[in-house]
């Protein structure tokens, strides 16, 4: 029988009248180290959405294993940077679907409908890669990258390695917005991130102020 996606809630201050009822389910593979980062966010992001969970490990044998449920690999899509610079595809669109030889598909909106969830890879660039590497069943899954309009907000306490890259809890907000069609979805996500942020800020003022490791 599989095992239940272990959903650990750290919430930092983040404690909320109940969580946001997304559609798209968001379900994030966390690095067995990244439960060390001070400032990570996967916690807070599955904490926050009422379809979501948070499984730590490095490898699973298929998407249903890793979310503890039966699952159509061919409705799901996976978040992943890997080499592709988003901005140099000019185009005006912050989720982009990569095709198999890593460019633009053709038919952006196709590719797009139908997702049941996402697959989000949290740790730094070489535990993201690990998690890539040892998970296959995740070259089954729709490729997509963002192409965020605005720099993530964790740049006030951390330096991100690229212009797209994102904390797990805004890359979680920017997909919900444009596959949930949920503005409101993002804002509240990035208000938690922002309560996070000074949170962090006021209970550990020289941590915060250190260099992070990058996330996806």
């Amino acid at each position: 029988m599989a095992k239940k996606p272990v959903l650990e809630i750290q919430t930092r201050g983040t404690a909320e009248v109940g969580p946001i009822d997304n559609r798209l389910f968001v379900l994030v593979l966390q690095h067995p180290q990244e439960k060390r980062e001070a400032l990570g966010t996967a916690a807070a992001t599955c904490a926050a959405l009422r379809r979501a969970a948070l499984v730590v490990g490095l490898s699973w044998p298929n998407l249903s294993r890793a979310l503890g449920r039966p699952a159509d690999a061919g409705q799901w899509a996976v978040l992943y940077l890997g080499s592709a610079r988003p901005a140099a595809f000019g185009l005006e669109r912050e989720i982009i679907v990569l095709d198999r030889a890593g460019m633009p598909a053709a038919d952006q909106e196709a590719m797009l409908r139908g997702l049941e969830g996402v697959v989000l890879l949290d740790g730094s660039w070489s535990e993201a890669k690990t998690l890539w590497w040892r998970n296959p069943w995740l070259l089954r899954l729709r490729r997509l990258v963002l192409n965020p309009r605005h720099r993530s907000r964790f740049g006030r306490v951390r330096r991100e390695p690229r212009r797209e890259a994102l904390s797990t809890l805004e890359a979680a907000a920017l997909l919900l917005k444009h596959l949930d069609g949920a503005p409101e979805t993002e804002a509240a996500l990035l208000d938690r991130l922002d309560r996070l942020i000074a949170d962090a800020r006021i209970a550990r003022p020289a941590e915060a102020r250190k260099v992070a490791r990058p996330h996806l």
